[in-house]
C-alpha cells in the first residue's frame, strides 16, 4: 500500500514548494496536479483550440507533455486562465483523475509513497490519504510570491494585476460545481502568510510526520 501525503490549497500558498521538500525528505515521488491542468491548457492553446470546449480540452489532456512541467510557458496569465477553464470541465477532470490515481498507486522509482499537491487531492483524488495538509496564505502575500516566481523565470508582471488574477482564480476554484477547492475535514491547516519557506516546511513536516511514520510502520508490518 502506497503512503500518500495530500496537499491542497490556493495558488501561491506555498503548497508546491512544501510538497517537493516533503517528497525529498521522505524519499517519496511527487506530482503537482495543477501542472497537469496547465499543460492541458497549454496544449489546447498551442493547437489554437478553445479551452471552454470539451472536445478541445480533452484533446489537450490526451496530448500533454510532462517533460514541459517546468516550462515557464505554463506559468503565464493566459495559460493560468485557460487552466481554470479546462479544470471546470468534468470530462477533463475524469481523464486526469485516472492519470493521478495511477501515479499514486504505482509511484515511479518503486517509491514507498507519494506526495501530490493541488486543489482537490484530499477531497477527491486521495480521500483516504494517510496525511493531509491544507495550506493557505493571504492573497496579498500570494500575489507577491507569484511575482517573485515569475521574475525568477524572466517574466515581468504587475503586482496589482497578479493580485486580481489570484482573487479571480480563488473565486473560480471555490465556486466551481465540480471538485471545488475546499479543506478536507481531516486535513491539518497551515497558514504560511507570516512564514518563510524553511519555517513553513518545518511546520508542515511536524504536522505530517506522525501520520507518515505510522503508515510506513504499518506497511512494513503488513
Amino acid at each position: 500500500m502506497t503512503v500518500v501525503i495530500a496537499v491542497d490549497g490556493p495558488a501561491a500558498s506555498g503548497k508546491g514548494t512544501i510538497s517537493r521538500r516533503l517528497a525529498k525528505h521522505f524519499h517519496f515521488a511527487h506530482m503537482d496536479s495543477g501542472a497537469l491542468y496547465r499543460l492541458t491548457a497549454l496544449a489546447v492553446l498551442e493547437a489554437n483550440g478553445d479551452p471552454t470546449l470539451e472536445a478541445d480540452a480533452l484533446c489537450g489532456a490526451a496530448t500533454i507533455d510532462l517533460s514541459r512541467a517546468g516550462d515557464p510557458a505554463i506559468r503565464t496569465a493566459e495559460v493560468g486562465t485557460a487552466a481554470s477553464r479546462v479544470s471546470a470541465i468534468a470530462a477533463v477532470r475524469a481523464a486526469l483523475h485516472d492519470f493521478q490515481i495511477s501515479f499514486l498507486t504505482s509511484p515511479p522509482g518503486e517509491s514507498l509513497g507519494a506526495v501530490m499537491d493541488g486543489r482537490d487531492i484530499g477531497t477527491v483524488i486521495a480521500p483516504h490519504a494517510q496525511a493531509k495538509l491544507y495550506i493557505e496564505a493571504s492573497p496579498e502575500v500570494r500575489a507577491h510570491r507569484r511575482w517573485l516566481e515569475l521574475a525568477g523565470m524572466g517574466l515581468e508582471r504587475d503586482k496589482t494585476l497578479l493580485l486580481a488574477e489570484i482573487l479571480a482564480r480563488d473565486e473560480a476554484d471555490r465556486t466551481r460545481p465540480i471538485s471545488p477547492l475546499r479543506r478536507a475535514e481531516d486535513a491539518a491547516l497551515l497558514d504560511t502568510t507570516n512564514l518563510d519557506i524553511d519555517a513553513a516546511f518545518a511546520a508542515a513536516l511536524a504536522l505530517v510526520s506522525p501520520r507518515v511514520e505510522g503508515a510506513l510502520k504499518e506497511r512494513h508490518r503488513g
